[in-house]
């Protein structure tokens, strides 16, 4: 009988981001995606209709963390005044995407 190999279990993560600022109309959508898939996080950005960007990201702790950070401190033109980060369970997203803004 062979022992199950516990390291090769990841554990994930969820945090649902809010990113508030001057946020939209910035590429801080597209920015986000490319860091995500830089750091092997899976989920999604989008724009709310209130100004904040709104963002799932599933991966490692660190990966996660590292994400949050970035969102932190986006380059100009961004211009962020605040992040607001939320647990969550993750859901098992496999890639990260740009999603429309919801529908009012």
């Amino acid at each position: 009988m062979t022992e199950p190999d516990h390291g090769a279990l990841t554990a994930v993560t969820a945090r649902r981001v809010y990113v508030f600022g001057h946020v939209q109309g910035v590429s801080m959508r597209a920015h986000t995606r490319t860091q995500a898939v830089a750091l092997g996080v899976t989920g999604w950005v989008r724009n709310l209709s209130d100004g904040r960007v709104e963002a799932w990201f599933e991966g490692t702790e660190d990966a996660v963390a590292a994400l949050i950070d970035w969102c932190r401190t986006a380059k100009p033109p961004a211009h962020v005044e605040a992040v607001d980060v939320q647990p969550e369970h993750p859901k098992g997203h496999v890639a990260f995407e740009i999603r429309p803004s919801p529908t009012v």
